[in-house]
């Protein structure tokens, strides 16, 4: 089975506009040139399979809430369902959108690129052909679009523009209608609303102003041109079409200056009032806002990371609070108007505020640097990632979300890992600590330091969780200490280059060391940590890995090649030439081509699966191989990324990127875009002059396999990435005859064969039918069952129970099965335990899941009932003790029922 991509951590906003759901319980954001939709409700996080070419930079979503539209840097777009999760349509605008908004009634979308407004009929209303069919393209403004906002009936909506201006355009011809500029701003329009159910405008600029324009005439009021008039303009229309190249609908120009005779008895617009922000410094500009209609509520952001919340139209202040130092690039407010997204892109911030309460209802950050280091807690549950900004981060995979930061170390982190016991976490850095963190109290309880001043660069701890190593790369020596007393144990020298990796073998006492000196040391930990023995390799060693059954040893070196050791007798068993697997991308300023580039690089982490039939591979490319360590075969190539907005994605550079001074990537851009430097006047300071716009560069920092053996995790430029397997797609029955049929699995059923009837459903391996078989079976039969089962069916069975307890609601009758089948065949499962330890560790983890869920919403009805008892007899509420004994009772049954 191939793993599939199904998540991705550690990055929850990178750029784009924020959008909730129509429900206003979850909240799209855009990340890089992906998509993650956050269930606000049942606090989970899904990213949807689906990816852009280059980085989202914004999203238009269906008032039904079934489609999204996806435009990323240069123009190209994806018509997404969010039902079924895929790919509709895709189309391509030629040049970079600002915005993108569906009318209230969801018949149109206008789109704004350059100075124009388009207007598209939106997919999905009547069958087409195509489903984005231009219906009318709008001139006026001078400079580029930046926003759009409908009227509450669709008829029509406004543009904001950097010209300074604000456009009131029809989606249909009006006849009183006449487009003209409104003006009285003196920066960038960030953003334009509508008043609820009428043509009243309120229009907000960047150097933090508003206007307030008052119309003479109500939505009613608008009157339809009549069908003549229409026609020639229509006519006109086509004439110039059949010349041009490119359709481009109806054509309407609007003035910026019309005259007396054109406005006569046309709606007008007049600015009633002017309202300022109060500025906190003259770097504050006013970078984001958003519009409540129902409740009259303005957000804005500022760059200096506040926002405020007014009323309007009196703009009177609710609220203001500071809640980052970068600028919030994107608002958004739910349905209800209870709930306010924010996204900050400069560090990767996503907060949902509920405004009334003033509380969080999400506050999410991903690493603000790429990540360096991942692991697996034991039972699969948790990921812990460390990354170049000195943070440790411990996330929840069912939920995807980061439930505790630790931020106590002062420099980069190198390397992170669990103990075995899952409770604590060590990660070492390069400010010369390692620190333990205990995951009951959130607290940092040991730091464990050098007698010198030593940059860690990897870490190891025993099976028993007593002892930890670290390896220092400026003193070439490993430092070991114990974590019970946290003194230093022994310095063991003998390496004559930095040490790169370290790993206990999980079944003895023995310690591996890789290190650039082309050898890898083995300590023994019960002999005075004398070197056991020395392997010697052709290149530097980068990452050394045990096998978990601990009789193997896997090295790769800087020479590309993958080494694997029988280490007891210091015997090479194999080895695999993984370099041209890599597949290096070329970088932009590269001046040698990837195929030479690949000649000099290598796998810098490794990872055995949880059977250890197979091992992980990644570098600085975007592939992660997979390899089947007896046949030394290439068993599968991931690419982990399709985003050309990072370097090194591309094999070959495009030549029209070249000219006859070099890469054109060599001029820096970073200038004129809305986070870079304003381009001032001379002898004008503004904005951060050592701003430079850089591409990040595609790699694989770390990968490792989870202990159940379902899924695995890389950390990566883009984000922590996991894949699992999804099995419920393929067909892939387990020695099937010609008499295993569904009619013959049910016949069985319908004769109280159980046994039978539950071996053959595991040789035609199909998940719903095993589940309908399995639940057939009566509560009391479970033990004659169990006790007949053949061994061979034991392990599947414990394999489908771990999986099945995920997803039904049959907690007891599943934990009968689980309990039965571990008493009866205990002993026979233990003389396989290794093979069989990701099938219990995913079983473990699926109970664990249920039992923090279960014993919280126990402990919340008794806490319930205890004070609803105390309330009663404070109010005085005295009864007859026959009638309070059963109220009692009846209480004990309710909470028996609830719990």
């Amino acid at each position: 089975l191939s793993p599939q991509f199904s998540g991705l951590l550690g990055t929850v906003y990178r750029r784009g506009n924020l959008s909730f759901t129509r429900d206003g319980n979850s909240l799209l954001s855009p990340v890089g040139n992906r998509i993650s939709l956050f269930d606000l409700k049942n606090n989970k996080c899904e990213t949807l399979p689906l990816a852009t070419r280059l980085n989202i930079v914004c999203v238009g979503l269906s008032p039904d809430g079934n489609l999204a539209i996806l435009i990323d840097e240069e123009g190209a777009a994806l018509l997404v369902s969010l039902i079924g999760k895929c790919v509709i349509h895709q189309f391509y605008f030629h040049k970079p959108v600002h915005s993108v908004s569906f009318s209230p009634d969801g018949k149109k979308f206008v789109v704004t690129k350059d100075n124009l407004a388009y207007l598209y009929h939106a997919p999905g209303k009547k069958r087409e052909f195509n489903a984005f069919v231009l219906d009318k393209t709008y001139y006026g403004p001078y400079d580029e679009t930046t926003c759009i906002d409908w009227t509450d009936d669709s008829k029509c909506f406004a543009v904001g523009s950097k010209d300074m201006s604000t456009w009131v355009f029809g989606a249909e011809r009006w006849e009183n209608l006449i487009y003209y500029s409104l003006g009285g701003h003196k920066d960038v329009i960030v953003a334009c609303f509508f008043e609820e159910n009428s043509l009243d405008l309120y229009t907000i600029s960047q150097d933090a102003a508003l206007c307030v324009w008052q119309c003479d005439t109500e939505l009613d009021g608008l009157k339809p041109m009549p069908p003549k008039d229409a026609a020639k303009e229509n006519k006109a229309a086509e004439d110039d079409e059949e010349l041009l190249e490119e359709p481009k609908g109806e054509e309407i120009h609007g003035k910026a200056d019309p005259n007396e005779q054109e406005t006569r008895n046309k709606i007008k617009y007049s600015r009633v009032a002017k309202h300022f922000f109060n500025k906190e410094g003259d770097f504050n500009n006013l970078t984001a806002a958003a519009y409540h209609k129902k409740t009259h509520l303005l957000v804005t952001g500022f760059a200096s990371g506040t926002f405020h919340l007014h009323e309007l139209p009196d703009f009177s202040l609710i609220h203001s609070l500071s809640i980052s130092d970068q600028r919030i690039a994107s608002i958004s407010i739910n349905c209800t108007g209870d709930w306010i997204a924010f996204g900050c892109s400069g560090l990767g911030q996503l907060l949902v505020w509920e405004w009334q309460s003033e509380s969080y209802v999400l506050k999410q950050q991903g690493h603000f640097n790429s990540m360096v280091s991942l692991a697996y807690s034991p039972d699969g549950q948790y990921i812990v990632t460390g990354g170049e900004d000195g943070k440790v981060k411990v996330w929840n995979t069912s939920s995807s979300f980061c439930f505790v930061t630790f931020t106590e170390h002062n420099s980069g982190v190198t390397a992170v890992t669990f103990t075995s016991t899952g409770y604590v976490v060590l990660s070492a850095s390069l400010d010369g600590t390692v620190r333990a963190f205990d995951l009951h109290r959130y607290r940092n309880f040991r730091t464990f330091t050098s007698p010198r001043p030593s940059q860690f660069s990897c870490l190891a701890v025993d099976s028993s969780g007593e002892i930890v190593a670290a390896g220092s790369q400026d003193s070439f020596e490993i430092f070991i200490w114990s974590m019970q007393s946290g003194r230093l144990l022994d310095v063991l020298a003998g390496h004559e280059g930095p040490i790169s990796s370290l790993s206990f073998n999980p079944m003895k006492c023995v310690l591996a060391s890789a290190s650039w000196d082309k050898t890898v040391k083995l300590w023994d930990m019960l002999d005075s940590w004398r070197t056991k023995e020395t392997l010697i390799m052709n290149s530097d060693v980068l990452v050394v890995a045990f096998r978990p059954d601990g009789k193997e040893l896997a090295a790769a070196a800087l020479n590309g090649q993958i080494t694997f050791w029988d280490h007891e007798n210091a015997v090479q068993t194999g080895s695999i030439e993984g370099r041209h697997d890599l597949q290096m991308g070329r970088k932009e300023l590269d001046k040698i081509t990837a195929k030479q580039a690949a000649k000099g690089k290598s796998f810098t982490t490794l990872c055995y699966s949880a059977d250890g039939q197979s091992i992980l591979a990644g570098g600085l490319s975007k592939f992660v191989c997979i390899y089947n360590v007896k046949e030394q075969i290439l068993m599968k190539k991931f690419e982990i990324s399709c985003n050309y907005s990072l370097d090194a994605m591309e094999e070959y550079l495009d030549r029209r990127k070249m000219t006859e001074f070099g890469s054109m990537a060599l001029i820096d851009e970073g200038g004129g875009g809305d986070e870079g430097v304003a381009i001032p006047l001379p002898g004008v300071k503004r904005g951060d002059m050592s701003y430079r716009h850089f591409k990040p560069e595609i790699r694989v920092t770390c990968v490792r396999f989870c202990p159940t053996g379902r899924n695995w995790a890389a950390t990566t430029t883009e984000g922590l990435l996991l894949y699992s397997l999804d099995s419920g797609l393929i067909f892939d029955p387990f020695e099937l005859d010609i008499d295993v049929t569904p009619s013959n699995i049910h016949k069985t059923l319908s004769q109280k064969e159980y046994t039978v009837a539950i071996v053959m459903a595991f040789k035609l391996n199909e998940k719903k039918l095993i589940q309908e078989v399995v639940e057939a079976v009566p509560s009391n039969e479970v033990d004659v069952v169990c006790s007949s089962l053949p061994d061979l069916y034991v392990e599947k069975l414990l394999e489908f129970l771990a999986s099945a307890f995920e997803t039904s609601c049959h907690l007891e009758f599943y934990l009968i099965w689980a309990h039965k089948l571990l008493m009866l065949h205990g002993q026979k499962l233990k003389t396989r335990s290794v093979k069989l330890l990701p099938v219990i560790q995913f079983l473990q983890k699926s109970i664990q899941r249920h039992f923090e869920d279960v014993s919280k919403l126990c402990e919340w009805n008794i806490y319930n009932i205890k004070y609803a008892l105390a309330v009663s007899q404070q109010r005085g509420m005295k009864r007859p003790a026959e009638e309070t004994a059963g109220d009692e009772e009846e209480l004990d049954s309710d909470s028996d029922y609830l719990m």
